[in-house]
């Protein structure tokens, strides 16, 4: 579901970009804003850095987002007709996702890019998502240039302009740290950790969804999806914590859904887990990892400091998993991640690892007396081969600081994209 500039102007609830929306707006003679330009056709392919592609994208993200449509004729600012702009196939849309990246600073991630209409009528509409990494800039004749849209026009932002602009940056980066504070410090309250270690997983977007409350139904069908997308992650192996919650019936929480414990017996608490999903896009994992069944002959379990790497590499496919699926229903791309391990008791922590013949090996442990948070800042829907590298290098960037260098499920794309059977 989109609200875009054309939506707004025709006065449409939220919904897909679709042609007939494209004609509407053609036929009304809706005219350019600051979050909607008409252009009649497509960059070059070739030299794109040095067209006004990245400058538009720039501007647009410097002034809240918007949408930029490619098939448009306009007069004094107003649609006229639309007008046939070719095919965009993938090469070249990747070309423009690129130029996003690289040709401006910071780069502008999450482009939504739409192909509509057919042969004769072809369009495509680039949706420019709202940034808090502004002013970004584009390098022209030797000097940084911060373009911003002014009604129906950029211009060049004053050094005012890019002052305010850098302090809202840094601002909105304090308020970020102060909400993921908060969402940690909620995931971990209540938690066991001075009897066995819990691994806390939180993510919150960098731009929080407004929009209307999730319902249950959406709730339930993005923990239902999780599950598979989790198992692809991690090869199909290991013991994952959204096993341990109810997916099919989510209970209301404050401003978000939760997905309880079912891991509640005598045989089955050392599993205990928690999720949740907010109203506003954010995630949260909490699980049990320390004290799981050990490889010993006989019933025996690891001590509540020993913490299984596979234990850990299963909660992060969790976490991005869930990541992932909310990202898509809730429309939300970026997000601040931070995964820590919670351990209050005497011994320090111990990351435990296998040997080439599946015995728990210890020597390579490096014992902690305390777990610094892992953090990181994850586009959720990015391409797949990308989101596969990140969940591969999160995990990684968890285990190896307890002394592991190998992670024995999540394998970096393309080794990692098909769950093993």
């Amino acid at each position: 579901m989109s609200f875009t500039a054309l939506h707004r102007t025709l006065g449409r609830a939220p919904g897909p970009l679709t042609d007939e929306l494209l004609n509407a707006a053609v036929e009304a003679g809706v005219t350019e804003t600051d979050d909607l330009d008409w252009k009649s056709e497509l960059p070059p392919a070739k030299g794109l850095p040095q067209t006004d592609f990245p400058k538009d994208i720039a501007a647009m993200a410097n002034s809240g987002g918007g949408v930029i449509v490619y098939g448009v004729l306009e007069s004094q600012k107003a649609a006229t007709a639309r007008v046939d702009v070719g095919e965009l196939d993938e090469t070249y849309e990747r070309s423009l996702r690129s130029a996003a990246i690289t040709d401006i600073s910071p780069p502008v991630f999450g482009l939504d890019i739409t192909r509509l209409g057919g042969e004769g009528n072809r369009a495509v509409v680039v949706e420019v998502p709202a940034s808090v990494d502004g002013p970004h800039l584009i390098y022209r004749n030797d000097y940084f240039r911060a373009p911003v849209r002014n009604d129906s026009d950029t211009v060049w932002m004053k050094e005012r302009q890019i002052e305010a602009m850098y302090r809202a940056r840094f601002e909105e980066r304090r308020h970020a740290t102060e909400a993921l504070d908060a969402l940690y410090a909620e995931a971990s309250a209540g938690r066991d950790v001075g009897d066995r270690a819990w691994l806390i997983a939180v993510a919150h977007p960098r731009i929080p969804r407004l929009q209307e409350r999730l319902t249950r139904e959406a709730a339930r069908e993005v923990l239902s999806k999780t599950e598979q997308v989790a198992l692809s992650f991690a090869r199909n192996r290991g013991v994952h914590p959204l096993a341990s919650v109810d997916r099919l019936n989510p209970r209301p929480g404050f401003r978000r859904w939760v997905a309880v414990n079912t891991a509640t017996s005598q045989y089955s608490a050392w599993k205990e887990a928690w999720a949740s999903i907010h109203h506003d896009g954010s995630v949260t994992l909490s699980a049990a990892i320390g004290g799981h069944p050990s490889d010993s002959p006989g019933p025996s379990y690891f001590e509540g400091w020993e913490v299984e790497s596979t234990a850990i590499e299963c909660a992060i496919a969790d976490l991005m998993a869930l990541l992932r699926t909310t990202a898509e229903t809730t429309g939300v791309a970026e997000y601040d991640v931070r995964v820590g391990i919670e351990w209050e008791g005497e011994q320090p922590l111990v990351i435990l690892t296998k040997d080439t013949m599946g015995f728990t090996y210890r020597d390579g442990s490096t014992p902690l007396h305390r777990y610094t948070p892992v953090e990181t800042t994850i586009n959720a829907q990015g391409p797949e081969a990308d989101f596969r590298q990140h969940v591969h290098d999160l995990a990684q960037d968890c285990v190896n600081q307890g002394g592991i260098s190998n992670l024995l499920l999540i394998q970096p794309p393309p080794y990692g994209g098909e769950p093993e059977q």
